[in-house]
């Protein structure tokens, strides 16, 4: 019963922020993480901002009747208002779906560039499967920071919907990352259900 009980603190893993080659973004809980990016990056913690193009967020449906930027047009909005200087935001390409998507991308990325750490901006309740991902290429390091204040409403997450669906999404997905992914995203092409 004890570790029911702690399962969201368990679930915050961030590691106080150190100084990175770039600073990356995770798609979700906007503005928060392109806003805590932006304070990174202002503070001096690295020289570059990035995000993966989020595929799994664009509305597929021709029952839309209005375009979607994407996050990553808003981050870079936010991210320039904040301070940041256009040269130093760089976004990633190809689409996402998923954690998984993202830490490949910015494996890739840390590897083109040669590049050796960056922090990846996140949430509290997110950071555990973060870490989980945390060596994203050999010799590589992604250590997560969050984009939110210490879990303290996550010492009681059963007593509230939002806080529990956080809770049990993060067990689900590290439950699947520790299978070895039998579970896939959905089909990007399917549209939004």
């Amino acid at each position: 019963m004890l570790a029911f009980l702690n399962l969201g603190r368990w679930l915050d893993n961030e590691d106080p922020p150190q100084k990175a080659a770039a600073i990356a973004v995770l798609s979700g809980r906007m503005p928060s993480r392109a806003l805590e990016a932006a304070r990174l990056y202002n503070q001096g913690y690295a020289p570059k901002s990035g995000s993966p193009i989020p595929s799994n967020l664009a509305p597929r449906s021709k029952n839309y009747p209005f375009p979607y930027a994407g996050e990553e047009f808003y981050d870079r909005l936010l991210l320039l208002h904040q301070g940041v200087p256009d040269s130093a935001i760089h976004i990633l390409a190809p689409p996402i779906v998923n954690t998984a998507d993202e830490m490949r991308t910015f494996g890739q990325a840390l590897h083109k560039e040669n590049l050796h750490r960056i922090i990846l901006v996140t949430s509290r309740v997110h950071s555990r499967r973060t870490a989980f991902f945390g060596n994203v290429s050999p010799g590589k390091t992604a250590r997560p920071s969050s984009a939110a204040p210490p879990m303290t409403t996550f010492a009681h997450w059963w007593r509230n919907t939002g806080d529990a669906l956080d809770v049990v999404r993060e067990i689900l997905g590290l439950l699947n990352a520790w299978a070895g992914f039998p579970c896939s995203p959905q089909n990007p092409d399917a549209g939004i259900s």
